[in-house]
C-alpha cells in the first residue's frame, strides 16, 4: 500500500472510530508499526489528526449527529451572523454571478443587498423570495424541496448547477475542523454545496465562531477549499490551513 493510500485509510479509520491505536492501523493497512508511526507524524504535521501515546485521535472535533431545526438556528448567534452577512454582501459587485445556499447566515446577506446588478442563483426558496423583494435578478435551481430548511436538493439540483459557472459562492456549514474540513448533517445538501463551490472562482463559507471544532456527518470539502468569514477565530492555528476573515 502506497503512503498516500495508507494516509487515506488512516483518516477513514479515525473518522469512523474517532480514536485509533497503532496496532489498529497496522491491521487495517498491513504496514509495520514503524511505518504507521511515520505516517501519523506526517499527518499530525499537516493538521489532520492529533497524536497521542500509542495512536491518534480526531483533532478538535466534537461530533453532532443531528441538525437543529431552522427556527432554533435563526435564534443563535444573531449579531455574529449579521456581521458576517453584511461583510459578505459587500464583496458582491455588479458583474458577479453569485451562488447563495440555504444557510441561516447566508440568508441574512439579502438584507444587506440594497441594489446590485449581479445575477443571483440559489437553491433556497426563502433566499429567492428575499432577493426578489429587493428586485434583484434571481434564478432558482430545481430539485426536491427539503422540509425544514426549504432547500432544493437531489439529482435535479445538481444537474441544474452544472449548467452554471459562478464568480462567487457563499455557503453555510455546521462544522469546521482541520481534519474533517467543512461538514453538514445532510449528505444531499453537502453535495449541492460541494458542486456549487467547484463551479465558483471564489468560495466563501459564512460561519460564526461556534462552528469551529464541530463535526457533522457529511463532508462538504477540505478546509483549504474556501475562505472563512467569521466573527471570531477561536484557534489561530486555523490560519495555517486557509484564509480567515474576522469581522
Amino acid at each position: 500500500m502506497l503512503a498516500e493510500q495508507r494516509a487515506e485509510r488512516i483518516l477513514k479509520e479515525l473518522a469512523w472510530r474517532r480514536a485509533v491505536t497503532v496496532t489498529d492501523l497496522c491491521q487495517a493497512t498491513g504496514a509495520s508499526e514503524a511505518t504507521i508511526r511515520r505516517d501519523l507524524n506526517a499527518l499530525a504535521k499537516r493538521g489532520k489528526l492529533s497524536k497521542v501515546h500509542g495512536g491518534a485521535v480526531l483533532m478538535n472535533g466534537e461530533f453532532h449527529g443531528e441538525e437543529l431545526d431552522m427556527e432554533t438556528k435563526r435564534q443563535l448567534h444573531t449579531e455574529e451572523k449579521d456581521r458576517a452577512a453584511q461583510y459578505a454582501a459587500g464583496l458582491i459587485g455588479d458583474e458577479d454571478v453569485v451562488f447563495l445556499d440555504a444557510g441561516t447566515t447566508v440568508l441574512r446577506m439579502a438584507e444587506h443587498l440594497r441594489t446590485s446588478g449581479a445575477l443571483f442563483l440559489t437553491n433556497s426558496i426563502e433566499c429567492a423570495c428575499r432577493l426578489m423583494e429587493r428586485n434583484l435578478r434571481t434564478h432558482v435551481l430545481g430539485g426536491a424541496l427539503k422540509a425544514g430548511t426549504m432547500a432544493l436538493i437531489g439529482s435535479e439540483t445538481l444537474e441544474a448547477l452544472r449548467r452554471y459557472n459562478f464568480t462567487k459562492a457563499f455557503l453555510g456549514a455546521n462544522g469546521i475542523t482541520v481534519a474533517q474540513g467543512f461538514t453538514t448533517p445532510d449528505p444531499e445538501e453537502a453535495a449541492v454545496k460541494a458542486l456549487a463551490a467547484d463551479r465558483a472562482q471564489s468560495v466563501y463559507v459564512l460561519a460564526d465562531s461556534s462552528k469551529f471544532g464541530q463535526v457533522t456527518a457529511a463532508v462538504i470539502f477540505p478546509i483549504e477549499a474556501a475562505c472563512i468569514i467569521t466573527d471570531r477565530l477561536p484557534d489561530p492555528r486555523y490560519r495555517d490551513f486557509t484564509e480567515i476573515r474576522e469581522v
